[in-house]
């Protein structure tokens, strides 16, 4: 049991790095256009789409939170893990 939540875990500090790797590449106008931003977008469209479509439609606002909250979620999620793991 403790492999796989280790396992787990991993995933979820890589999809981690993912997520902030791609938030750094739409900070330059050309990186959107790139093949690595649409791997990158691929990966991470599963859980950032229903946080982006929650946060707009009831908050209209031009920046997108929807990192942030993966981050917590993402956080929140190794650390029910961990504890079920123990």
């Amino acid at each position: 049991m403790q492999m796989i939540a280790i396992v787990l875990v991993k995933f979820l500090n890589l999809l981690t790095w993912i997520i902030l790797i791609q938030c750094l590449m739409s900070w330059f106008p050309g990186a959107r256009y790139s093949k690595v931003y649409e791997i990158l977008n691929t990966l991470t469209e599963p859980i950032m789409g229903p946080i982006r479509e929650l946060l707009f439609r009831y908050i209209d606002m031009p920046i997108d939170f929807s990192p942030i909250i993966a981050f917590f979620l993402i956080s929140m999620v190794q650390r029910l893990i961990m504890s079920m793991a123990l």
